[in-house]
């Protein structure tokens, strides 16, 4: 019997987490092949500079919220079919940093290795707690984190906990009704989120990494970036863009790591590597989500898993999971009908 749970698949989330995979990979790109960030000494390529404005730092945040967020529904799923729904998170997070390990041969500091231990040693104790507390703990640590010690990694934990707050308090499930508070978060956000952004591309480079400017912004950007993302969805073209997004966002795992595989084969042919060769970088980074996208679309019409979702899946409830979506075509249209529905909900 495959573990499903009783919770509808949120296709919102699912289309946020495609739109977050397609930003990480601009900065992916120029940090795997190690292309160079100046033109002279102290001096920012101009154009390394802009996108490190606007993709840098702006969709990790939104990745590592909706990791929190998910951790919480899996945990209710598997809290509905197991009596022993710690074990079973345990063992899926430590499955997670095998795959992490692996990568982190092709992809020195990706994020699934620190999204494993991060997993361990805060999700699971916090989620015991009550959600005031979680949430309470969450904004501590995400606001504390930039204006201590920096950003990067250290932004996780916060992140996550906000993420697994906010399913606590029902976001996911009531997220329908909430159109005009994300709309009045957006409209405060993006003033926030372009001051913060002036003062990023105004901080000296050498200052970038040690100073509060880049992480801050990219907080900042992170939330206008979401919150508009989500209300876009509610309009008709937004759909036909969560159409597209929305498998990317459920192989979430596999489009991560093959990404890898896609970023050095484009490197091998367009000598990305130690060049400021950033026109290149789009159309690889176009070229790459293309693909990525035509392939998931596919797939998820004829598997209801990933390749690499399977085998996270499979190990996680140590047992086969089918895969294979039933051969008929009524099942099929089934699929495409739930997976459209919520564009039809009313706007608020």
């Amino acid at each position: 019997m495959d573990p499903a749970g009783t919770r509808p698949r949120s296709h919102e989330v699912d289309a946020v987490r495609g739109f977050a995979l397609c930003g990480i990979l601009i900065a992916d790109i120029w940090q795997l092949t190690d292309m160079r960030a100046t033109v002279a000494p102290g001096t920012v390529d101009p154009i390394r500079h802009v996108l490190s404005v606007l993709f840098e730092g702006r969709f990790f945040p939104i990745f590592s919220f909706l990791f929190g967020l998910s951790f919480s529904l899996f945990l209710d799923r598997a809290a509905e079919c197991g009596d022993r729904p710690r074990l079973i998170l345990t063992r899926r997070l430590i499955a997670l940093g095998v795959f992490g390990l692996i990568h982190q041969v092709f992809q020195p500091g990706e994020a699934l290795l620190p999204y494993a231990i991060v997993g361990l040693v805060v999700l699971l104790p916090a989620a015991g707690l009550p959600r005031w507390v979680i949430l309470l703990a969450g904004l501590i640590t995400t606001i504390g984190v930039p204006v201590t010690i920096g950003g990067g990694l250290g932004l996780v934990p916060g992140l996550f906990l906000l993420g697994l707050a906010a399913d606590r308090f029902g976001l996911v499930d009531d997220l329908r009704y909430y159109g005009w508070w994300i709309a009045v978060v957006l409209v405060l956000a993006v003033p926030a989120a372009l001051a913060a952004g002036v003062w990023e591309y105004r901080t000296p480079y050498v200052d970038l990494w040690t100073g509060s400017a880049a992480p801050v912004a990219g907080l900042l950007g992170a939330l206008a970036y979401l919150t508009g993302f989500l209300l876009f969805l509610r309009t008709d073209s937004g759909a036909v863009f969560a159409e597209v997004l929305e498998p990317m966002g459920r192989m979430a795992l596999t489009n991560y790591v093959s990404a890898t595989g896609l970023i050095l084969a484009a490197d091998s042919w367009l000598g990305l590597s130690d060049s400021n060769r950033y026109d290149a970088l789009l159309g690889s980074a176009t070229g790459i989500i293309a693909v990525q996208a035509l392939w998931s679309f596919y797939w998820m019409r004829w598997f209801r898993y990933g390749p690499l979702e399977w085998v996270w899946r499979c190990v996680t409830w140590w047992q086969l999971v089918p895969n294979p979506r039933a051969g008929d075509e009524s099942e099929r249209i089934h699929q495409v009908r739930s997976a459209t529905t919520w564009r039809r909900r009313p706007r608020t």
